[in-house]
């Protein structure tokens, strides 16, 4: 039988979400006690957790974490002066895989800050503790190639799995993306 791909490692970034503790489910659109919604376009993405057999994982806990429609993060580093976060976008959610491995999380579509290209952060932690940290990127974007993080990723078979194409997804929600990411753990 063939492997699957690795999904390759990558930083956690400076920005990784010290509190937890209030709203952190799989929807960041719509945080409890705001009364906007985030800005931005929805996206919903989906995925597996998968071994590389192709076996799925069960129970294992994602987490992901981006910046908001404005280039910010929820963490105290990213935020203050002229920089106001967008207080309608909870900034990071957790959520655990069904038996079959798969995961759902509603969101926004990334937004490009700085020198990086738009993307997500993902962390993997798997009832085995093989835990993975990884970034999901956007098929097309203009900052890809320029991208120090992604393009460091040397396998351009691991490249192009952290890639994701976008559709248009009117049939879960209107005028929202959606995207497919499976993640493979060694």
């Amino acid at each position: 039988f063939a492997e699957l791909i690795r999904t390759p490692h990558q930083t956690e970034g400076p920005f990784y979400p010290r509190d937890w503790q209030d709203d952190a489910d799989n929807d960041l659109v719509v945080v409890r006690g705001e009364a906007t919604r985030a800005l931005g376009q929805v996206m919903h993405i989906e995925g597996r957790v998968l071994e590389v057999s192709g076996r799925p994982i069960a129970g294992a806990g994602v987490e992901i974490w981006q910046c908001d429609a404005r280039g910010i993060y929820l963490h105290p580093s990213d935020e203050g002066g002229d920089r106001r976060r967008d207080r309608g976008f909870q900034g990071r959610g957790r959520t655990l895989t069904d038996d079959g491995g798969r995961y759902r999380f509603r969101t926004i579509r990334p937004v490009a800050y700085g020198s990086r290209t738009p993307h997500i952060h993902f962390k993997v932690d798997p009832p085995s503790g093989r835990r993975l940290i990884t970034q999901m990127y956007v098929f097309g974007e203009k900052l890809n190639p320029r991208d120090g993080v992604l393009n460091g990723i040397r396998d351009a078979r691991q490249r192009d799995s952290v890639i994701v194409r976008l559709e248009t997804a009117d049939r879960i929600e209107a005028g929202a993306f959606a995207g497919n990411f499976d993640i493979v753990l060694a």
